[in-house]
C-alpha cells in the first residue's frame, strides 16, 4: 500500500492517493468479521468465545459457562472493544434434530467467515460432516481440541513416575485424528488448546493461520481483538496500529500545504486523547482491565498505575503543562525516530504523537504480561 501511495505521489497524483486512502480505511472501518464457533455441548465453546473476547466468565455479557445446551438457536456475542467483530455460539449439529441441510439453513451458514469446530474428547462423525458442507461453500474451518491442560494434569496425578507432556499430548492429537482414518478423510490439521492458559499450547498457531488467510480488510480488526497473550501478539498490535496512523495521516493532511504549529487546539487533544483511550483498551492497560487486576492481586489501582506511563499522559502538574508535554513528546519520538516523512510531505505532529503513544502503550503492555506471566508462574509452583 505504501508503494503503491508513494508512486501515486511521485506522479502528482495527490488527489487519487487521497481518494485511495480514504476508501480503503472506510472499508477496513465498516467490515464486519464473523467467526462461528461449534461443537457438542460441554466442549468448551463458550469457555472459548469468552476468551477471544477477553470478557470474564462472570461479567454481564459473558456467554455463559457449565449450562447444558437446550437452545437449538444460534447466539452473537461482540467482541466488546472491536464492535465489528463477532462471535457466534452455534448449536453443535449432533444437539438438535435437524437434517444437516436444514441445520445449514437455520445457522445462516453463509455469514461466517470462518468457523472454529470444538471438541473436548475426540471429534466424531457429525463435526466431519459439518466440515465437510463448510468445505462445499468455500470457507475456512479449524478442529480445536480444547481441555488439554485438565487431560495433562489427570494423566501426571495418575501416573507421576512415567508422566511425560508430549507424548500425552500426541496421544490426544492421534486419538482425534482416528475419527478422520476411520472415515477414510485424509486428518485436517487440529490445534490442541486450553481455554485457560491460551499461550500455551497451540493457540497462537491458530491465530497465526486464521490471520494469514483472511483478507487484509478483516485481519486488521481480527488482529485488534485478540487477547495480549504473548509478546508476539503485542508487537504485532503494535505494528498494525502503526500502519492505520500513517494512512490516516495521508488522509487527512496529504493536500495540506501549511505547516503545522507547535501549538495544539483543543481539538487535536481531544483527537490525542480519543486516540491513546483506544490504544489502552487494544493492549489491555485501560483503566477497567487495570482495576481488575488490581483487585485479583490485592493492590491499589495507583499501585498498579504507577509501573506504567500511558495512564498518566493527560494528568497535568505545576511542573510542566499539557502542551509543554506534547511538545516534549513530539521532540523525544522525532529524536528518537527521526523524521518519518519527505520534508515535501506536511504531517501534522498529531500524528507523530499518536505513534509515540502506541509505543508507550506497547511497552506497558509487555510490562503488564510479564507480570501476568510471573505471578501465573508462582501460583502454578
Amino acid at each position: 500500500t505504501q508503494a503503491l501511495l508513494l508512486q501515486s505521489l511521485t506522479q502528482g497524483n495527490i488527489q487519487g492517493a487521497n481518494s485511495s486512502i480514504t476508501d480503503a480505511l472506510k472499508k477496513i472501518d465498516s467490515t464486519p468479521l464473523n467467526v462461528a464457533v461449534t461443537g457438542e455441548s460441554g466442549a468448551g465453546k463458550s469457555t472459548l468465545i469468552n476468551a477471544l473476547r477477553g470478557v470474564g466468565h462472570e461479567e454481564e455479557d459473558a456467554a455463559k459457562i457449565g449450562v447444558v445446551e437446550t437452545t437449538k438457536k444460534r447466539h452473537e456475542y461482540k467482541h466488546p472493544n472491536i464492535p465489528n467483530v463477532s462471535f457466534w455460539d452455534l448449536p453443535g449439529i449432533g444437539t438438535t434434530n435437524f437434517p444437516p441441510k436444514d441445520y445449514l439453513e437455520r445457522m445462516k451458514f453463509h455469514k461466517y467467515d470462518f468457523f472454529i469446530i470444538v471438541s473436548a474428547t475426540r471429534f466424531k462423525k457429525n463435526d466431519i460432516d459439518l466440515a465437510k458442507a463448510i468445505t462445499m461453500m468455500k470457507k475456512d474451518f479449524y478442529f480445536v481440541r480444547t481441555k488439554v491442560d485438565s487431560d495433562l494434569n489427570n494423566e501426571k496425578e495418575f501416573k507421576p513416575r512415567t508422566f511425560n507432556r508430549e507424548e500425552v499430548l500426541q496421544h490426544i492429537l492421534n486419538s482425534c485424528v482416528e475419527t478422520f482414518q476411520e472415515n477414510n478423510i485424509k486428518e485436517p490439521p487440529i490445534f490442541l488448546i486450553s481455554n485457560r492458559n491460551l499461550s500455551d499450547y497451540d493457540f497462537p498457531i491458530l491465530m497465526d493461520k486464521v490471520m494469514s488467510v483472511l483478507p487484509v480488510y478483516k485481519r486488521y480488526n481480527f488482529m485488534l481483538s485478540l487477547p495480549n497473550i504473548t509478546d508476539a501478539v503485542i508487537e504485532r498490535k503494535q505494528q498494525s496500529l502503526k500502519q492505520w496512523i500513517w494512512l490516516e495521516a495521508f488522509a487527512s493532511d496529504l493536500l495540506s500545504i501549511i505547516p503545522s504549529l507547535t501549538h495544539f487546539m483543543d481539538s487535536d487533544v481531544e483527537n490525542l486523547e480519543k486516540s491513546l483511550k483506544f490504544y489502552r483498551t487494544v493492549f489491555g492497560v485501560d483503566d477497567a482491565s487495570l482495576q481488575s487486576l488490581a483487585k485479583d492481586w490485592g493492590m491499589s489501582v495507583d499501585q498498579l498505575k504507577a509501573k506504567m506511563k500511558s495512564p498518566n499522559v493527560f494528568e497535568t502538574t505545576k511542573k510542566e503543562t499539557l502542551q509543554e508535554r506534547l511538545s516534549r513528546y513530539y521532540e523525544e519520538y522525532c529524536l528518537a525516530n527521526g523524521h518519518l516523512f519527505n520534508k515535501n510531505v506536511y504531517v501534522k505532529e498529531l500524528y507523530y504523537l499518536k505513534l509515540y503513544f502506541v509505543d508507550m502503550v506497547t511497552d506497558d503492555a509487555n510490562a503488564l504480561l510479564k507480570e501476568i506471566c510471573s505471578r501465573n508462574n508462582l501460583i502454578s509452583e
